[in-house]
């Protein structure tokens, strides 16, 4: 069986500390200005900041990681829809 594009194995050990440096990332100041506005990163509604998520583009499990550049404001609705895969090729 061919492997998935864009996989990349990671360890429980990374995504553990990608996880602990997410929450961290949420109590701060960046990440509240960010979603502030409430508006989803992907579908562009105003759904107010406090029924944002954080949503890795790339997710941990793909390799991704908890930094500035790979975290947007998502909806519930739009987080749930894009799981696992990469924002390029879904649309909400």
């Amino acid at each position: 069986m061919p492997s998935a594009p864009f996989l990349v194995p990671v360890d429980e050990q990374h995504i553990r500390t990608e996880r602990a440096r997410a929450r961290e990332l949420r109590e701060s100041q960046w990440w509240k200005r960010q979603r502030a506005d409430g508006i989803c990163h992907y579908c562009g509604q105003n759904v107010g900041a406090r029924a944002l998520t954080m949503d890795h583009k790339l997710p941990i499990i793909r390799g991704g990681r908890s930094t500035r550049g790979n975290v947007v404001p998502a909806c519930k609705p739009c987080n749930d829809a894009k799981k696992h895969g990469s924002p390029l090729g879904w649309e909400p």
